[in-house]
């Protein structure tokens, strides 16, 4: 695994972008209830966004399988985030959203 793949790199990349887009990239750890993302977005417009970031190749934990799919299902928009190419894809759709506004 390089570096570029490692869970910190991206959380890094991400919260560094979000600020750049006048957001805030969370970390969320809620200790009532586990399985949650990693990550809260706050965009501007009220905009909500969750990120589960993982190193390139590390699965979601049996709990995290249950809480995404349940998340979407209330409808929020959880992208699961494990590749550079993944995150430039999401950052990219953050950026379009905005813009659309």
């Amino acid at each position: 695994m390089t570096n570029t793949e490692s869970e910190k790199y991206l959380e890094r990349k991400l919260t560094d972008k979000v600020k750049k887009l006048k957001g805030k990239a969370f970390k969320f750890w809620c200790i009532s209830f586990t399985g949650m993302p990693d990550r809260m977005i706050l965009l501007p417009g009220g905009r909500i966004r969750f990120a589960e970031i993982k190193s390139t190749g590390k699965p979601l934990k049996p709990r995290q399988k249950i809480v995404i799919p349940w998340l979407r299902s209330l409808g929020f928009i959880v992208t699961v985030i494990d590749t550079v190419e993944k995150l430039n894809e999401f950052l990219n759709e953050l950026e379009n959203d905005l813009q659309t506004t």
